[in-house]
């Protein structure tokens, strides 16, 4: 089949840009390695609990809510609102004054470091007043700016000028989080209660704009996977086609031509990746490219992502419980970053359990189960918990009188699958579960473990599997890179949507870091501006 556009990836990136190109009259084909669109934007239903697989609240940051008005897409959305708990010191987050409530947790954690905290609270301030600038208005890419100039000139330019001023600044917090706490602390757990909710050696601006984000959750009716269930809907209904289970496994830049898993051939004017980029540069061949600066370029940007990690993955542990969602309405808000003790996860190390390599190489994990097993059960004592409770922003996703959690730690891809190498991989979603079921249960929930009628879970490998994402990873490029193999200044983020390969254009989480929901709906929006564009010459 012949299509102006086929659009691998069924993720955000990939659904905003084909509701963009269908918009504008053309003929496109998404194609999705799974059953069900959405990527790591998801819902799903079990035993009467519906459950998010992916995100669990979205941050509007001046580009989801537009988005949807443009496209005129109706999602109903509630607010999420965040609770930070350590131990039974819960605090629940209502607005921008919290910060200073937040000082106050945090100095009854460590009550001889109030100086320090209130120095690290200034940054955050400062941060915040960032966030204010770059996320002010509504991103003008979604706007309709020619029916309304006046909004040009008393909205957007002044926007600009302070978005000109607050560059520089934001660039001058590019540096790892914890090292920049550093300068205002030396007691190393007091900063692994900011640093270890996030990926290793996330850049100082990303982590610290969280106090903003969390004031900005949404939670749509029906569950996260509504969003990008509307966006299906609109690919659809617009003349879109989406194929799903058909992964992507050749691409031939030459004949203009995928070829999916079942043999599948989409012919296309242009190739949009919104999926794993180490997965497009493995699908072809450079020596197939007729023009040799080309094919040298293409197989530069291959060589230059093939060693790169992706960012870090997740455990997720599901839970149905039969207590009535009324007791954990007390605890926390519906969002709740819980850490159950303030010592600090780096008071243990993924490399205490590395070993001399016999070939003189890298160290290797251990062999060792017993060894494994036991540094697992003191990072889930020590780890900080992302606990999403869904029931308590919409009723009608759990069955009256009992409670569905989602309860997500970060966890590493490598030693997953070193464990599952050894065969111990159902003893380690097995033992995780039940540690992590303990640790809440002693800590927040008391009675959670004896009212579980139902649990699951899911690793760094599931998400791999079910996404192909790299390391299981769930935004994009690690930051643990010694270089980045995409763009990471946002001035610069319209470029992000650029490959060597002709014709072929990217979008999402692979195509600019740091990523999320908002970036991969941005670069989709810009990816399918530039086919329209170029469709046109």
């Amino acid at each position: 089949m012949n299509y102006d556009v086929v659009i691998v990836g069924g993720g955000a990136a990939g659904l905003t840009a084909a509701a963009y190109l269908c918009d504008a009259g053309l003929n496109v084909v998404l194609l999705e390695k799974q059953k069900t669109v959405g990527g790591l934007v998801n819902s799903f239903e079990r035993g009467g609990f519906v459950f998010d697989g992916g995100i669990r609240a979205i941050e509007n940051s001046g580009i989801v809510a537009p988005m949807l008005r443009q496209l005129g897409i109706d999602v109903e959305f509630v607010a999420s609102p965040v609770s930070v708990g350590f131990g039974r010191d819960v605090l629940r987050l209502s607005s921008r004054d919290s910060l200073s409530e937040y000082q106050d947790q945090l100095g009854r954690q460590f009550p001889k470091n109030k100086d320090d905290i209130a120095a690290i609270i200034a940054e955050i301030e400062k941060v915040m007043d960032y966030m204010d600038v770059l996320y002010g208005i509504d991103n003008p890419l979604f706007l309709d700016l020619k029916s309304d100039p006046r909004y040009i000139f008393e909205t957007i330019l002044p926007w600009m000028l302070k978005y000109i001023l607050t560059m520089p600044k934001v660039g001058k917090l590019n540096i790892p989080v914890d090292e920049y706490l550093a300068r205002f602390t030396d007691n190393q757990a007091l900063i692994d209660m900011f640093a270890q909710h996030f990926f290793k050696k996330t850049p100082t601006f990303f982590a610290l704009s969280y106090f903003s984000l969390y004031l900005d959750y949404r939670y749509p009716q029906g569950g996260t996977g509504t969003l990008t269930e509307k966006l299906a809907e609109h690919v659809r209904r617009k003349g879109g086609m989406i194929i799903t289970e058909a992964e992507a496994s050749r691409v031939d830049p030459s004949a203009r031509m995928v070829v999916d898993s079942r043999g599948g051939e989409y012919k296309y004017e242009k190739l949009l990746w919104a999926a794993d980029s180490r997965r497009l540069y493995g699908s072809l061949d450079p020596k197939t490219i007729g023009d040799r600066k080309v094919a040298k370029k293409i197989a530069g940007k291959a060589a230059e992502v093939a060693d790169k990690k992706g960012g870090d993955s997740i455990f997720s542990l599901f839970l149905a419980s039969n207590i009535d969602k009324g007791f954990f309405e007390k605890i926390s808000s519906p969002h709740f970053f819980y850490t159950p003790l303030t010592k600090g996860l780096s008071s243990i190390a993924l490399s205490d359990l590395k070993v001399p390599s016999k070939c003189g190489a890298a160290p290797v994990f251990t062999s060792d189960k017993a060894a494994i097993f036991d540094w697992l059960g003191r990072y889930l004592d020590l780890t900080t918990y992302e606990i999403s409770c869904p029931v308590l922003r919409d009723s009608s996703l759990a069955p009256k009188g009992k409670t569905g959690l989602i309860v997500s730690s970060l966890f590493d891809y490598s030693l997953t699958r070193h464990i599952r190498d050894r065969g111990w991989y159902e003893e380690l979603k097995t033992f995780c579960a039940s540690r992590i079921i303990a640790v809440l249960d002693a800590a927040i929930y008391p009675g959670l473990k004896d009212s579980v009628i139902d649990s699951f879970a899911s690793s760094p490998l599931t998400i791999e599997e079910l996404t192909g994402n790299t390391d299981g990873a769930i935004t994009g490029w690690a930051f643990t890179n010694a270089t980045m193999p995409a763009v990471h200044s946002l001035p610069k983020v319209a470029s992000s949507v650029l490959t060597p390969i002709p014709h072929v254009y990217q979008a999402g989480q692979w195509s600019f870091s740091p990523s999320g929901l908002p970036i991969s709906i941005l670069t989709g929006k810009l990816a399918a501006d530039r086919i329209v564009k170029d469709l046109k010459k």
